[in-house]
């Protein structure tokens, strides 16, 4: 099928209506360059690295002469397994992973300077339109993925109190007690915990994303106070804290990544046990992207009337099309292939 024949967004979402199916929604980076390409992009990262003081990341990007950073990891991370074959000297290879905590911290730091400064610069006719597309899933029973790890969607739904849009996070009760007391008053703990409200959770960030901090025992989110929130989170970052953020190069190294975080791990397995059918946005299927189909083909070997039925797959130009032609046998359920570009999220 040609590009300029795919059906538009809002037949698919009719067609679904009319089969009383439930629908989710996974958001890939489309997502956020969809509100900002100058920002949210590959090339954007780069352009921000490329101009670090960091000599050593600008040669690694010229000799493997690419703009992906999942890319440049995994290369670094093969390059450190045949150098443990060749060498018997350490130093060679902590160097090179000392390079790959270098660059997931580069990565970061990146995202941080490029990022919109507060949710305000976000207009508020832009944070309703955005509303209103997610709460079309929230409000009708179903979930919102994302593997992007800016705060944009957070902002979105922060701004706008979606009631339905539940992340699993809340504060934790601190002086419980069995025994009656006299004037009680109840102590909450000044973080956001996760997994208080995770049996409502409707929000997952299956990458992690800015907001999200794992302390060893809990996992927790950084909380909006009326400041500034990436400032917040700056703070912490200055402070030798880094962020839930799966960077690893190739699917295995993500899901490897994703097993050993709990509340990772929680979000893939949501993913992998939905029911109905799931539409993507800005999400590219990428090579490095087959531990998300392999969630994907999980949720399809449920029982008959409680499993994922259908993917329905948004690409913004024929060569996406050709791309998703190409892969989409990985998928073991019936694959629709949407126009990304009748959608028009912030508009």
């Amino acid at each position: 099928m040609k590009f300029g024949k795919l059906p538009t967004y809002e037949k698919i979402v009719n067609y679904l209506k009319t089969k009383n199916r439930t629908k989710h929604l996974l958001l890939g980076n489309g997502f956020s360059i969809s509100y900002d390409a100058s920002i949210f992009s590959y090339n954007a990262l780069n352009t921000f690295i490329e101009n670090t003081d960091d000599d050593l990341l600008k040669e690694l990007f010229k000799i493997i002469n690419t703009k992906n950073f999942e890319t440049i990891m995994q290369e670094l991370n093969n390059f450190a397994s045949i150098a443990t074959i060749f060498t018997s000297d350490r130093t060679l290879v902590n160097k090179i992973k000392q390079t790959i905590e270098k660059l997931q911290i580069n990565l970061i730091d990146a995202i941080k300077a490029l990022h919109p400064e507060h949710v305000f610069k976000i207009t508020e006719e832009q944070s309703e339109n955005c509303s209103k597309f997610l709460n079309d899933y929230l409000l009708n029973n179903g979930s919102v993925f994302s593997t992007n790890y800016d705060l944009l969607l957070y902002w979105v739904l922060m701004r706008n109190n979606c009631e339905k849009a539940i992340d699993g996070f809340g504060r934790d009760l601190l002086n419980y007690s069995n025994e009656f007391v006299p004037d009680w008053e109840p102590e909450y703990s000044a973080d956001l915990i996760w997994g208080i409200n995770k049996d409502e959770q409707s929000i997952y960030y299956l990458h992690g994303a800015l907001l999200l901090f794992d302390t060893g025992i809990n996992v927790i989110k950084e909380v909006y106070d009326g400041d500034y929130l990436l400032e917040n989170i700056k703070t912490r970052m200055n402070n030798g804290d880094y962020p839930i953020f799966v960077t690893a190069g190739n699917a295995m190294e993500k899901l490897n990544h994703i097993t050993h975080n709990q509340y990772l791990t929680y979000c893939y397995d949501k993913l992998s046990s939905i029911q109905g059918s799931l539409i993507t946005f800005g999400f590219s299927f990428g090579e490095n992207d087959d531990h998300i189909i392999e969630a994907i083909n999980k949720a399809l070997k449920k029982s008959f009337n409680n499993k994922l039925w259908s993917v329905y797959i948004g690409v913004y130009n024929e060569n996406d099309l050709k791309h998703i032609e190409k892969i989409k046998e990985k998928i073991k359920c019936k694959v629709n292939i949407w126009n990304a570009k009748t959608v028009k999220i912030w508009e």
